[in-house]
C-alpha cells in the first residue's frame, strides 16, 4: 500500500513538472513541437559539426546529405529565440559557412557543366 502511495505521489510530481515545462515553453512564445524539433536539431548540430571538422572534402553524395541536414537545423533554430541557443552560436556559424561553401561549389559545378 505504501508503494502505491509513493508511486502515485511520484506520478503527480512528474505530471506537475511536465505541465510547468509546457507552460514555460508556451510563455516563451514557442510551440512544444518546435521546441522538441530544436532539441533534436541541436543534437544533429553537434554531429554535423564533428563531421564537418573531420572531413574537409566531401563527396557529392555527402554534400547533398550535409546540405539537407544543415537546412533542417537552420529551420529548427529559426523557430526558437536566439537566447536559447547562444552557446551553440559558433558551431551554427561554422555549419552555415560550410553550407554556403558547398552551395557555391555545387552552383559552379552545375553552371560549368552546361
Amino acid at each position: 500500500m505504501e508503494f502505491l502511495a509513493i508511486l502515485l505521489i511520484l506520478g503527480i510530481l512528474i505530471l506537475l513538472l511536465l505541465v510547468i515545462a509546457i507552460y514555460q515553453i508556451k510563455s516563451a512564445g514557442m510551440n512544444v513541437k518546435d521546441f522538441w524539433t530544436f532539441i533534436k536539431a541541436n543534437d544533429t548540430l553537434d554531429k554535423l559539426y564533428a563531421f564537418s571538422r573531420k572531413y574537409k572534402q566531401l563527396s557529392p553524395q555527402q554534400q547533398i546529405i550535409f546540405l539537407h541536414e544543415a537546412e533542417t537545423i537552420f529551420d529548427a533554430f529559426d523557430k526558437v529565440p536566439n537566447a536559447l541557443w547562444e552557446d551553440e552560436y559558433n558551431k551554427y556559424m561554422e555549419i552555415l559557412s560550410k553550407y554556403k561553401d558547398i552551395k557555391v561549389l555545387r552552383w559552379k559545378e552545375t553552371s560549368t557543366s552546361k
